[in-house]
């Protein structure tokens, strides 16, 4: 399930985000990253919780386009190829239909257009 990130969930969201190529494990950045989630009223850090913590999704919201752009995705790698990415951009999908138009960054578009797919399955179950 989604759960909205929280501070003391720093270092393990940071961990998640540091399998993002734009990251590049480069703690500045991913600093910077994470303070922009804390404090930018538009950016949504969301992670992945089973048991564990196993994925992050971040999206920002341009309110004037009424556009949420998916722009942080990722699974920790034992846990990659189980479908976790693809409910979590089922899960964002559905939280901000009624509102926005869901979209991602070219970096996660090939993954997000393959995500809609399973999307299309869970709504028909």
């Amino acid at each position: 399930m989604l759960i909205r990130y929280k501070k003391n969930l720093e270092k393990i969201a940071m961990g998640l985000l540091s399998f993002m190529p734009q990251e590049k494990k480069d703690v500045k950045k991913l600093l910077q990253t994470i303070k922009e989630y804390e404090t930018n009223d538009g950016w949504h850090l969301y992670l992945w919780k089973d048991e564990d913590v196993l994925g992050a999704i971040g999206v920002k919201i341009k309110e004037v386009d009424k556009q949420v752009i998916i722009q942080h995705l990722s699974v920790t790698p034992s846990h990659r190829n189980l479908g976790i990415g693809k409910q979590m951009v089922h899960e964002i999908r559905k939280q901000y239909q009624d509102k926005y138009t869901v979209s991602a960054t070219d970096e996660i578009q090939d993954f997000y257009d393959k995500s809609e797919d399973i999307s299309d399955q869970i709504d028909e179950q």
